[in-house]
């Protein structure tokens, strides 16, 4: 079964507390935290002190994304802030390797994001060492973006690239996913769907992340 991560990027910022129990009420399985500098992507959005309060209000996984140069300077912030799973960008991290091995030692889970330019193939040396691939279906930095058709053989041949390693990495999916789309973003092999505007934009989140998880 898929697992549905709700971008709290698109909630309500003056009722926060209302949306994380919503979500804690909800099917949702994970908190999907998007963390943005204004140089890597041209947007800012919190850092560890906002992550440390959604830690606060939920006991289901915190799933941060780190859209940020030089992730490995704040990776020790974010654990002690409650990140479970700690996700950086391979066109961020010249030394990709030694990111994951830092993030592993500080006991998170660990994941690569690619934009939609970069091909998986660039992933096919680090695979083994990581728990999760977010490919991002839009180009970073806002949200409400559509999905980009292509991602759908991204997720393919990542599906077997995975596959003929026998891995057990996740396949998170992070940008445009709707009710009409994510059948078939499930069907391509894709195991956790980032839903944003779809979710927190709809007149009944509960509803949407119950149809959401149903694909």
């Amino acid at each position: 079964m898929h697992l549905i991560a709700p971008s709290l990027l698109s909630a309500n910022f003056l009722n926060l507390e209302a949306d994380c129990r919503m979500l804690n009420d909800s099917e949702a399985d994970w908190f999907h935290l998007d963390v943005m500098d204004g140089s890597f992507v041209p947007n800012i959005s919190f850092g560890p002190m906002i992550v440390e309060f959604f830690r606060k209000a939920t006991t289901k996984t915190c799933d941060v994304h780190l859209m940020i140069e030089n992730p490995g300077l704040y990776a020790e912030a974010f654990k002690k802030a409650g990140a479970d799973i700690l996700t950086v960008h391979i066109e961020a991290c010249p030394h990709l390797h030694r990111n994951i091995q830092q993030i592993k030692k500080l006991d998170m889970q660990a994941g690569v994001a690619v934009n939609p330019h970069t091909p998986v193939e660039a992933l096919k040396d680090i695979l083994a060492d990581i728990d999760l691939v977010c490919l991002m279906s839009v180009n970073p930095g806002f949200g409400g973006q559509s999905f980009i058709p292509h991602t759908l053989n991204k997720i393919k041949r990542l599906r077997e690239m995975i596959d003929e390693q026998s891995l057990k990495v996740k396949i998170e999916i992070d940008g445009g996913v709707t009710l009409e789309n994510a059948a078939s973003i499930v069907s391509a092999g894709a195991d956790v769907l980032v839903a944003g505007n779809t979710v927190f934009k709809s007149a009944d989140p509960t509803e949407t992340i119950r149809l959401l998880k149903q694909f």
